[in-house]
C-alpha cells in the first residue's frame, strides 16, 4: 500500500508537524507521508525543526514572495512537485485563499483549539478562558473560504479547570491536538486511497 504524501504548512513552534513527523518515523502515521512542511514565517521553529528532520520546506514571508496570491501559486507548485495529496493546516495563522482553495479543494484540514463554532479566529484559548465556560476543545475541519468554517471532521473536549491559566489550558489543548490531528490525519488519507482506487 503506498502512502498519502501530505504538507504541513505552519507558522509559529510547528509542535504538532513534529509530532506528526516523530509518529512517522515510528511507523505509527500509516498510510500518511510527511512529504514537505509550508510556511510563512522563514524564522520560527516549525521550519527549523522540518530542515533538522531533512523535510523539503517552502517558507516565504507574503511580501517576500510578491503577495497572497504569488505566494499561493508558489506553494501550489511546490506542492504538485512533490505530489502532495492532502494538506494539513497545523497552527498556520494566514486565512488560505481562492488559489490554494480551488487546488486542494476537499483535500485541506485545519486544526483549531476550540470547539467550533465557538471562538473562531485568534486566541481562541484566551477567548475561551475569557468567557468563564467549563469546556471548551480542539476542532478539526475541512477547509472553505470562511475563517475556521468548514465541515467539522471531529473533535476533543477538553474540561476548564477554575485554576486554569492560558498557560496550563494550552499545554492540556496541545495534548489533545496531537492525538486528534494524527488520528484525523490517518483516517483521511485512508479515505483519500479508498476513493482513488475505486
Amino acid at each position: 500500500m503506498d502512502k498519502v504524501s501530505i504538507a504541513v504548512f505552519a507558522s509559529g513552534t510547528g509542535s504538532n508537524a513534529r509530532h506528526l513527523i516523530e509518529l512517522e518515523r515510528a511507523n505509527a502515521l500509516h498510510p500518511a507521508h510527511v512529504a514537505v512542511l509550508v510556511s510563512d514565517q522563514p524564522e520560527c521553529q516549525a521550519v527549523a525543526f522540518a530542515r533538522l528532520a531533512n523535510i523539503p520546506v517552502w517558507a516565504k514571508k507574503h511580501k517576500e514572495a510578491g503577495g497572497k496570491e504569488a505566494f499561493e501559486r508558489a506553494v501550489v507548485s511546490f506542492l504538485q512537485e512533490h505530489d502532495v495529496r492532502l494538506v494539513v493546516l497545523a497552527g498556520y495563522m494566514r486565512l488560505v485563499g481562492s488559489v490554494l482553495l480551488d487546488a486542494y479543494e476537499g483535500r485541506m484540514i485545519n486544526l483549531h483549539p476550540s470547539l467550533l463554532p465557538a471562538f473562531k479566529g485568534l486566541d481562541a484559548i484566551g477567548q475561551a478562558l475569557d468567557a468563564g465556560i467549563q469546556q471548551t476543545g480542539v476542532t478539526v475541519h475541512y477547509v472553505t473560504a470562511g475563517l475556521d468554517d468548514g465541515p467539522v471532521i471531529a473533535q476533543t473536549p477538553v474540561a476548564i479547570k477554575p485554576t486554569d491559566t492560558k498557560e496550563t489550558l494550552s499545554a492540556r489543548i496541545h495534548e489533545a491536538e496531537h492525538e486528534l490531528l494524527s488520528e484525523v490525519v490517518r483516517t483521511v488519507c485512508l479515505l483519500l486511497k479508498e476513493n482513488e482506487e475505486k
